[in-house]
């Protein structure tokens, strides 16, 4: 215990409570721990609320020690330099906080079926989730769109009633002692008469299954944002099965299906698009109609136009689903060139075939093959 020094109790030295001197490294710090702790714990003490303060003291002198900066600092100025709760703790300490902070400490000795004080937590069970697959368009994926999906749910029946499982008193679960060379331990596992609900049925309608549950149509409204992927897996909470008693319902869990465009291919963000044009629209040039996502847009084809020229129209593609801007449409420039041609047709160009107009002369503008690819991922 701490001494008595102007009207308060003096708090005791961190390192005499584990007992460490203060040469004592990490390794060490944590072992003269895990020994006070498994010594003290509440399921080996209970209604103890003597072994409740030196767990709780244990508890915050590790806080303290096994915190490089925080020890360098209780070393240089003692408890003072956490005074007004700096230190961690504060000078109380939670017992949900102990075991949320330093609960690995104890390796599975106790289980997860610590009880905490003032006796046993009621575990609450959580329905089934549901799976569905929603089939989008490209043009449901770049804009977003809410669904109204019909779904077969479990949900408590009418006229059903419950009442406190008496096996675990409502407590969802039962506790055990079991001998160990350690003493004797206490753990906690959920009920098998309710099957960790801590309700049993009263009464229920004869539709009704063992637990009370009957199959119901409800149509469910799905919010999906826009840039969701092929694959990608949403949640609607609370919209899957219902659970008996006082659970909570699962949840819905929507699979992304994306359905193939007619004339557009996605990669990412990005959008691709093959335009095919004439020879003669080609070296002319002409104006062309495409699709988009958002509708139908026009673009203009430069005269002299090369094959597997690249337009990229910035922002026409998928929103990103991080919300990180939109993707680009890439259009692909294809020149055709006619299998077969008339008399006048292949006379006109066999008279062009040695025409300087009408020979190959790149310039140092028009990009290679690869150059192009490099475009765009760039």
């Amino acid at each position: 215990m701490g001494m008595i020094k102007d009207g308060q109790m003096e708090k005791q030295d961190y390192y005499d409570i584990l007992k460490i001197n203060k040469g004592a490294n990490a390794s060490e710090i944590k072992k003269a721990y895990r020994k006070k702790a498994l010594k003290y714990h509440p399921d080996k003490n209970p209604e103890d609320k003597s072994a409740e303060e030196k767990f709780k003291q244990a508890a915050e002198a590790y806080e303290v020690l096994s915190d490089p900066d925080k020890k360098a600092k209780y070393d240089q100025f003692g408890h003072q330099a956490f005074e007004g709760g700096a230190g961690g703790f504060g000078g109380g300490m939670n017992m949900d906080d102990i075991f949320s902070q330093f609960g690995d400490i104890f390796g599975g000795a106790f289980g997860g079926g610590f009880s905490g004080f003032g006796g046993a937590r009621q575990r609450v069970i959580k329905g089934s989730n549901l799976r569905i697959r929603v089939r989008l368009t490209l043009e449901d994926i770049a804009n977003g769109v809410e669904k109204k999906i019909k779904v077969k749910r479990k949900i408590i029946a009418p006229g059903t009633t419950y009442k406190t499982c008496t096996t675990c008193n409502g407590a969802g679960q039962v506790t055990r002692i079991t001998n160990t060379i350690l003493g004797r331990m206490q753990t906690s596992a959920p009920c098998n008469t309710c099957g960790g609900a801590g309700q049993i049925i009263d009464k229920k309608p004869l539709e009704a299954d063992a637990q009370g549950l009957i199959v119901s149509d409800e149509v469910v409204t799905i919010k999906i944002p826009a840039g969701v992927v092929d694959g990608m897996q949403l949640k609607v909470s609370g919209k899957g099965n219902a659970a008996p008693g006082n659970g909570i319902p699962g949840d819905l869990l929507v699979a992304i299906q994306e359905l193939d465009h007619e004339t557009l291919q996605r990669e990412g963000d990005n959008l691709h698009y093959d335009l095919y044009v004439s020879v003669p629209d080609a070296i002319l040039g002409i104006s062309k109609e495409i699709d988009t996502v958002t509708g139908k847009v026009r673009i203009k084809i430069e005269a002299g136009v090369q094959s597997g020229k690249i337009l990229r129209l910035r922002g026409k593609g998928i929103p990103s689903i991080n919300g990180y801007g939109k993707g680009d449409l890439l259009v692909h420039v294809n020149v055709w060139t006619p299998k077969t041609l008339n008399k006048e047709q292949k006379e006109f160009f066999e008279a062009m075939r040695d025409d300087e107009h009408f020979e190959p002369k790149p310039e140092s503008t028009d990009k290679s093959f690869f150059e192009k690819v490099k475009d765009m991922f760039s």
